[in-house]
């Protein structure tokens, strides 16, 4: 028979202050009934599932990964996740939530609890008030989660139920009139059951002109030990984010990346919006046939709505009468863009793991499907420039109000949403041998198709994705690692039916060479982790430079894009002493584009390699805190640096470093926290964009106080 237990994750050395304020890790292992202690470190965990699906520790698993713990959340008060990207090594912020990820851009490879369904799809920025820590795994992730970019993938693990007793209160005030409240309760009802509820509301203006925001949340759930050898975990999550003056585009600049007007400048009037509303619900099954044998299913349903209306910026205006439109007129022409846009979404995991033991060799059998479908609505309304009622800003003397999007001449554009559908079928084997090797070898079916609703046209295609990795541990605190990896990514439904009388465009592919070096310190207190890489990017979709656009049998497409990234990087995460932990990164990236088209010709390299945009070759990162035990209070410093980058339009980024303090204090059951981000009010921009729409500015100098009441 199998026994149930929980785990309550007791937190090590009570001179490690503010540990009791991070919620227990939520486990769905079901085990014997027994309380038992683990020594947690701050920022350190040393097993997750991301890499295999299946219980294996970060030093045996033979592909670079991070954990982002929800202690490092909480001490750098992160409240949306752009927030941690400087914790995460090779990882950069693109636009909105989308990252350049190895030098990819990526914005669809979001899994929540490993499952896909991702409730701010579509330019809004994920909120962390739910999420208990986010997983990131590097490279390729299509052997076991289907099509994706090759760079990486990010999993948010969700807060879920728990027998702990927590209850807790949070109040947030800041600069740019920020302020907010949080409540968060979880604890058993009876001895098979247990919940958990949580809200938050904050509300915020932005520096940029015209724009704010408001974010609320409320989530909730039950768990229900059904059996000896049963779990059933059941959530809900409903958000509401408003954001005022948005869609948020960039800020003019010169070639050389210097803001041509203030940072606070925004394209938008102060009656645009960008608006999601999202419904989350979420059931998780885990049963045990046997000791060594068990499944894992989960059922998520997401309904997702978005509604926006926002001016974008377009060109000059030649107001100055001298023939030419340029920035001596100062003045832009504006479109005005009205979307609506709604997914349902439903998403179905099941993954059976049976263990095998001998004395010498176990192995962790892995068979796993996953189906995906989601259905789309979309309304699009236009209108252009002074012919349809939208007045022209002065983009140096701003002036905003002048124009009233109800007098517009808003054109249907009579689109209409497209509903894709995916499927996948998956092996794999984790073998480890004499406690020396750990193999990985998998492989991934893929199905998917895509129907466009507007026009009626749908295609299908699949594909397989093998993966192979071994991590040999020459010592118990260190390990060497090597793995090949592939991604695919399917064409959109409008490429195809751009060639659909030439032929087909096969998916994007992505194939990865990586090894690397993990060791543990001090007892194990502090993850070391170094990796090199390769990754080929292939077949990438790219216009065809002998298309005539007369129907005359030449395809406007062609698979004939290939790009290649190399890099290395390094990160070292845990205690260094009893008061002092840390967390540290540096990325090195340099991708190129090696065959594409330039000048109307299909070419090898363009010159010497063209860099892909807001990819930089340098990133570092660093979060170290310390206590200070007599004062029971702790402080903290950040730092993140990017280097150069180029934007969609080849401009330069201007690489910049910003640094962050924290000072924390506890008093009896009330913790009072102050964080200063951009201590120094650097002025800068995170990446670039358009040349009409500028490179997006880095926020100013934000003070952030939380006061959290644990009762």
């Amino acid at each position: 028979m199998i026994k149930i237990k929980y785990w309550c994750h007791c937190i090590a050395a009570s001179s490690l202050l503010v540990s009791n304020f991070a919620s227990s890790e939520q486990n769905t292992e079901i085990e014997t009934i027994e309380v038992t202690g683990r020594a947690q470190q701050f920022y350190l965990e040393t097993e997750s599932k991301i890499g295999t699906k299946t219980n294996l520790s970060l030093l045996e698993l033979p592909q670079s990964a991070q954990v982002l713990t929800e202690q490092l959340i909480i001490d750098q008060a992160a409240r949306n996740i752009t927030d941690l990207y400087r914790s995460i090594a090779g990882v950069s912020e693109f636009s909105y939530s989308g990252v350049t990820f190895r030098g990819f851009r990526d914005d669809a490879n979001v899994f929540y609890d490993g499952v896909r369904g991702d409730p701010y799809s579509g330019f809004g920025v994920p909120q962390l008030f739910n999420v208990a820590r986010v997983e990131v795994l590097k490279g390729p992730a299509s052997a076991l989660y289907g099509g994706g970019e090759p760079g990486g993938m990010i999993n948010y693990v969700t807060k879920k139920p728990s027998y702990n007793e927590s209850k807790e209160l949070k109040l947030t005030l800041g600069n740019f009139a920020t302020s907010g409240i949080s409540v968060d309760l979880t604890g058993g009802l009876n001895k098979q059951m247990a919940y958990r509820l949580g809200g938050f509301y904050e509300q915020q203006d932005s520096f940029r002109n015209n724009a704010d925001a408001k974010n609320t949340e409320l989530a909730g759930g039950l768990l229900f030990d059904l059996s000896e050898a049963t779990r059933l975990t059941t959530t809900i999550d409903y958000i509401k984010q408003d954001l005022g003056g948005n869609r948020l585009r960039g800020v003019p600049v010169d070639d050389e990346g210097n803001f041509i007007v203030d940072p606070s400048y925004n394209a938008n009037e102060k009656d645009d919006y960008q608006n999601l509303q999202a419904l989350v619900l979420q059931a998780d099954l885990q049963h045990y046939f046997s000791d060594d044998f068990y499944v894992n299913t989960s059922l998520r349903y997401l309904d997702n709505e978005r509604d926006q209306a926002y001016h974008e910026s377009r060109s000059w205006v030649d107001v100055n009468g001298d023939g030419v439109a340029n920035i001596d007129d100062q003045t832009i022409k504006r479109e005005y863009r009205k979307q609506y846009r709604a997914n349902k979404e439903t998403s179905l995991t099941t993954d059976f793991v049976y263990e095998i033991h001998t004395p010498n060799v176990q192995h962790q059998l892995l068979f796993g499907a996953d189906y995906h479908k989601v259905e789309t609505e979309y309304d699009y309304f236009l209108a252009r420039y002074e012919a349809d009622g939208i007045a022209n800003l002065n983009i140096f003397t701003l002036n905003y109000g002048l124009t009233d999007p109800s007098t517009y001449n808003l054109t249907d554009l009579n689109r209409d949403g497209v509903d894709p559908d995916r499927y996948g079928i998956y092996l794999q084997d984790v073998v480890k041998i004499n406690q020396k090797w750990t193999i990985v070898a998998g492989l991934r079916y893929d199905n998917f198709k895509e129907y466009n609703q507007e026009t009626g046209y749908s295609y299908s295609d699949n594909d397989i994705t093998p993966r192979v990795a071994a991590t040999y541990q020459a010592f118990d605190n260190m390990s060497f690692y090597a793995n090949y990896s592939e991604s695919f990514n399917p064409t959109s439904s409008a490429e195809q039916e751009d060639v659909v009388a030439e032929g087909s465009l096969q998916p994007e592919s992505g194939k990865q060479t990586e090894i690397g070096i993990k060791n543990q310190w001090l007892d194990g207190k502090i993850l070391s982790t170094f990796a090199i890489y390769r990754i080929n990017k292939q077949n990438v979709v790219m216009t065809n430079p002998d298309d005539t656009g007369q129907g005359d049998g030449i395809p406007a497409l062609l698979n004939i894009g290939e790009v290649e990234s190399n890099g290395f990087e390094a990160t070292l995460v845990g205690d260094v002493s009893e008061n002092w932990t840390m967390t540290a990164n540096y990325a090195y990236n340099d991708t190129l584009v090696i065959q594409g088209v330039t000048n109307d010709v299909i070419t090898n390299t363009f010159g010497d390699g063209t860099r892909f945009a807001n990819a930089p070759r340098h990133q570092a990162g660093l979060w170290t805190r310390y206590a200070i035990a007599d004062l029971n209070s702790s402080i903290a410093f950040g730092l993140n640096y990017v280097s150069e980058q180029l934007s969609l339009a080849g401009q330069k980024v201007k690489p910049f470093t910003i640094f962050d303090a924290s000072w924390t204090t506890k008093w009896q059951q009330v913790l009072l926290s102050v964080n200063v981000n951009n201590l120094f009010d650097k002025k800068y921009a995170v990446s670039g964009f358009s040349e009409r729409n500028g490179h997006f500015p880095g926020s100013p100098r934000e003070v952030v106080a939380q006061l959290t009441y644990q009762f």
